[in-house]
């Protein structure tokens, strides 16, 4: 916005609901007093007429009753108006108004009037030309280099110039290759009429080479010699266009002199002489009410207007030179001119007076008290109030859905199951602009995300339903959905609402994505949980997934997913462990997030609150380095397929353009086999395409078991050091910060940088590692041991002592306290040393990972013993 707005010397909105365009007005002396005043003229889509003579009695006035000289209503929409030499036999001013499918030109005169009412104006019809077609715009000039008179050139709309030479009709012509009529402007310098056509070609025609051409009503040309009649422009003089997000000045040779790119939607433009030889004024209006004035391409003033201007001229109204005047398509006509109006406010002197600095620190010490306290506080407003507003709760069918619910699925042979989740949303108050959105992890979809409610009433109760499915071949890294419902709540200061959130969590059943299976004697990966409890039989545990024996005790169970992979969970009978074993690393972790989820939950319903689980194995950190790898070679060669990609882009089109440069040659050329090299440039394009689709697919898988095996060292990393729920909540913080994986911002970069500000900070051991500043600019790294070794270096301090938070306070080095109260084992040489021999020592590379006591292998059909 401009801090200068028009200066408003005079206004006025005419008439109720008229429409009004760029050639409804005009400024002249259409009287014919000869004393340089102008009147401003204007016309209505309605067919109203109006001509004022503005005499504001101070700036900013509205119209009055006398500044109004004519008003008549001419029954005919009035396309234009324009006042000229039009009448043979005399060289006073007379009025063109443009109908339709009518030219009248009237006389404008004025009667002086005896008494107080003023002088008395009226308008009489000189002549009229009945146009046999519909007229679109006109212009007017000497054509020919005529002297004394006007000439008026009418466009019709199937783009026919028609000319008149005052009271007779003199030709019309064709204008080649015309589709829609363009803007219409005449050169007295060059006798030529300018236009842009159909193309967005400005076109420059010389008079005499239309006059003398044969008539349009008797043509017999062909399509090819229309087209040849038109000539280019020639002109010594200033083309000026302006269009949708451009301002251009074109040479006399038709080159472009200078161009203005805009960054608004223009609405009109008058370009107008300038004080300084060599350079033009431009008023340029746009649709942010906005007036713009350059010097050639340079900004001189920019000036707030009330109304969005459809026209605008430049005038010398009531001895006053310069008023701009501007029209707006409803009406909205102003007079104004530009500058500022000088503020006569000065701010009152200060008293000066001694500061007191000790009350000054008390001050600011009460002030940082209070906005300690309010940071502690979790909650703006009361915690109960916000949670009687709406209440949100899910339900989870117990059974699947009768007809399964599952398109378009990817899972194979396997028949997909879908099972319906029901939300309820309560209300106590009234509520507004209600909006349900559903979220569950990839691949599981959902047959609605998004329920939208206007509002509801006090005490009101709302259900939706929706079914939960597994699309892809692959396991989701979690079962967990969220439902998040954003509304407003109305109060009497506030009508439109307070925005506020409310959500709940929903648990989606294990065998949604997973269905028994045959327990298996050997596998890959294999990791051993502890518990201080008594086993439980897994057919307790998992009901469902193995049918029940005789004894009630089931000690080995197998469990395969829609996707193909198999995982074989067994449970110790004379030892409180349980196995859990997968020939895929991140397929463990479902059911050992969900072994462990029901142990809880079956102990919980036996009243024992003690239950505790441990993991004592070494952190499977190769078997994760490699799916790490993994995901990151996809992202490298995503990154060298799109920049393939481009390249071939790029010769793409240069080929096409050297072909369309031989076919509109006039010469014919040989292609020298650019047609075939085109066809295998696009064969390139099209399989690169396919290639870079496959890609992103499998990414996208990568990216979800890369999640999966994440979840799972987390939860083993939790267990082994005996982690509480806020630092395993920082943990995953860290490690999981992304929901999307792009070639912008990846998951590599953004969690190193994470693990890298926890090293500096909570888990430093020296202020020299605090010191170390972190890169600002995250980019894709060259290679994925920078992460390996801070992943490494995060176990490491851990397991000597570290605990993980996020006060200030902890990032000072402090001795720390090893669970069973054992003091902190001093720092080794480890990082100093190369990453391979941190994670070859540390941890070693276990594709079997089990307890110090193992569990041996069994067959399906035994027990486990030690």
């Amino acid at each position: 916005m401009s801090l200068f707005k028009a200066r408003d010397w005079w206004s006025t909105v005419l008439g109720d609901k008229e429409e009004f365009d760029q050639g409804c007005l005009c400024l002249a002396d259409v009287d014919n007093t000869g004393n340089g005043q102008d009147k401003i003229i204007v016309g209505s889509f309605m067919g109203y007429l109006r001509i004022f003579n503005p005499h504001p009695v101070k700036t900013g006035d509205g119209a009055q009753a006398e500044d109004l000289l004519l008003e008549v209503h001419l029954r005919d929409p009035i396309l234009q108006v324009e006042v000229g030499k039009f009448v043979s036999g005399t060289e006073m001013l007379h009025l063109a108004v443009l109908h339709s499918r009518k030219l009248c030109v009237y006389s404008v005169s004025g009667t002086l009037g005896n008494v107080e009412h003023g002088n008395q104006y009226q308008i009489k019809l000189m002549y009229e030309h009945n146009l046999q077609r519909t007229a679109c715009n006109m212009t007017y000039g000497s054509f020919g280099g005529v002297k004394g008179r006007d000439l008026i050139c009418i466009q019709s709309v199937d783009g026919m110039l028609m000319v008149f030479e005052q009271e007779s009709y003199a030709f019309g012509r064709f204008l080649p290759g015309s589709l829609l009529p363009g803007p219409l402007a005449y050169s007295s310098r060059t006798d030529s009429f300018i236009t842009v056509s159909s193309c967005h070609q400005v076109e420059s025609y010389k008079y005499q080479v239309l006059a003398f051409a044969t008539d349009a009503d008797k043509r017999q040309e062909t399509e090819q010699q229309k087209h040849g009649s038109g000539k280019r422009l020639v002109s010594a003089s200033s083309v000026f266009v302006l269009g949708e997000r451009n301002f251009f000045c074109l040479k006399d040779n038709g080159q472009i002199q200078f161009m203005k790119k805009l960054d608004y939607s223009p609405s009109c433009f008058l370009p107008y002489c300038s004080v300084s030889e060599g350079t033009i004024n431009t008023l340029i209006g746009n649709h942010n009410n906005m007036l713009h004035i350059y010097q050639d391409v340079t900004l001189k003033w920019a000036t707030q207007l009330p109304h969005v201007p459809v026209a605008v001229r430049v005038g010398c109204l009531h001895d006053l030179k310069g008023v701009i005047v501007t029209l707006s398509d409803d009406g909205h006509l102003q007079c104004s001119y530009l500058g500022t109006d000088p503020s006569l406010f000065q701010a009152p002197k200060v008293e000066s007076r001694e500061l007191n600095y000790d009350e000054l620190d008390m001050e600011l010490k009460e002030l940082q008290k209070v906005i300690k306290n309010v940071n502690k506080s979790q909650d703006v407003w009361p915690l109960t109030e916000r949670e009687d507003d709406l209440k949100v709760s899910a339900m989870v069918s117990p059974n699947f859905d009768s007809v399964s619910q599952a398109t378009d699925v990817e899972v194979g042979a396997d028949l997909v199951p879908s099972v319906t989740v029901k939300v309820t949303l309560k209300n106590r108050v009234a509520l507004q602009k209600i909006k349900l959105s559903i979220y569950v992890q990839p691949p599981l979809v959902l047959t609605g995300d998004q329920f939208t409610f206007e509002f509801m009433a006090p005490e009101m109760t709302r259900t939706v339903g929706f079914s939960v499915y597994l699309k892809g071949s692959y396991s989701p890294p979690e079962l967990e959905g969220n439902a998040v419902v954003s509304y407003s709540r109305p109060t009497e200061r506030n009508p439109d609402g307070i925005p506020r959130v409310s959500q709940c969590k929903f648990r989606l059943p294990l065998k949604l994505v997973c269905l028994p299976g045959q327990p298996s004697k050997t596998a890959s990966h294999k990791l051993t949980i502890d518990t201080n409890k008594s086993p439980v039989s897994l057919l307790s545990l998992f009901p469902g997934f193995a049918k029940q024996s005789e004894d009630d005790q089931v000690n080995v169970m197998g469990f395969r997913f829609l996707g193909g992979s198999q995982v074989t969970l067994l449970a110790s009978k004379t030892s409180q462990r349980y196995r859990i074993q997968s020939e895929q690393f991140e397929d463990l972790w479902l059911i050992t997030n969900e072994l462990i989820i029901r142990l809880q939950e079956y102990f919980e319903k036996q009243g024992i609150k003690d239950f505790t689980c441990s993991f004592s194995g070494s952190v499977p950190l190769e078997e994760y380095f490699e799916l790490i790898d993994h995901h990151f070679e996809l992202r490298i060669n995503g990154e060298k397929l799109e920049e393939l990609l481009s390249e071939r882009a790029v010769q793409f089109r240069a080929i096409q353009r050297r072909l369309l440069t031989r076919f509109k040659d006039k010469t014919p050329a040989p292609l020298q086999h650019l047609d075939t090299l085109l066809d295998g440039t696009y064969k390139q394009v099209i399989a690169l395409a396919d290639a870079v689709e496959e890609n992103q697919d499998n990414l996208f898988q990568s990216f979800t078991r890369l999640k999966s095996a994440t979840h799972l060292v987390i939860l083993l990393i939790g267990l082994w050091q005996k982690l509480s729920a806020d630092q395993i909540a920082i943990l995953e913080a860290a490690f999981l910060p992304l929901q999307q994986d792009t070639q912008e911002l990846g998951w590599e970069e953004t969690v190193d940088a994470a693990l890298s500000h926890l090293l500096k900070t909570c888990l430093s051991k020296s202020s020299k590692e605090q010191a170390l500043n972190l890169n600002s600019q995250l980019g894709i790294p060259k290679d994925t041991s920078q992460l390996k070794k801070h992943i490494t270096l995060l176990c490491d301090r851990l397991a000597k002592g570290g605990r993980l938070c996020l006060s200030t306070d902890a990032a000072a080095p402090q001795t720390m306290v090893m669970p069973g109260g054992c003091a902190t084992i001093p720092e080794s040489d480890l990082e100093g040393r190369s990453i391979d021999q941190d994670s070859s020592e540390l941890f070693t590379n276990h594709k079997h990972l089990m307890v110090e006591t193992p569990v041996p292998e069994v067959s399906p059909l035994q027990g486990v013993t030690e």
